[in-house]
């Protein structure tokens, strides 16, 4: 199944907005929840199809308990193999129903800060 996902050429970023999708999301305590997480594989197929940018609601793209495995992340960045630095995965971002499905420019506000994680303001702009 994760073979025959298909994105239009030259896209970069990839937001993945899970249902349902209720405004709660944004103050919504994950902890002990097991929520939703990626395949490791498709966090593969997106670093070699050059998915730069991946964007989703969960908390994260790996399980809550996952034994410090961190698979999706690993797969997304090919750690430790061939690390992608120039890769983002950002986490937790909401996306109103409103919005609709299509292609979108994606501006990624990071600060400069030296850190293993950052916090990030996404910005989206329609291009049709």
């Amino acid at each position: 199944m994760i073979d025959q996902l298909e994105w239009e050429d030259g896209v970069e970023a990839i937001i993945i907005r899970t249902l349902p999708n209720h405004p709660d999301k944004m103050v919504r305590h994950y902890g002990n929840t097991n929520p939703v997480y990626l395949d490791a594989a498709l966090a593969g197929k997106m670093a070699n199809e050059k998915i730069v940018h991946l964007l989703l609601d969960p908390p994260s793209v790996d399980r809550e308990e996952d034994g410090g495995e961190l698979k999706a992340h690993r797969a997304f960045w090919q750690y430790p193999d061939t690390p992608r630095m120039d890769a983002t995965i950002t986490e937790m971002v909401y996306i109103d129903n409103v919005v609709s499905d299509g292609l979108y420019l994606l501006q990624i506000q990071i600060p400069a800060l030296d850190l293993d994680a950052s916090p990030s303001r996404p910005f989206i702009y329609p291009l049709r």
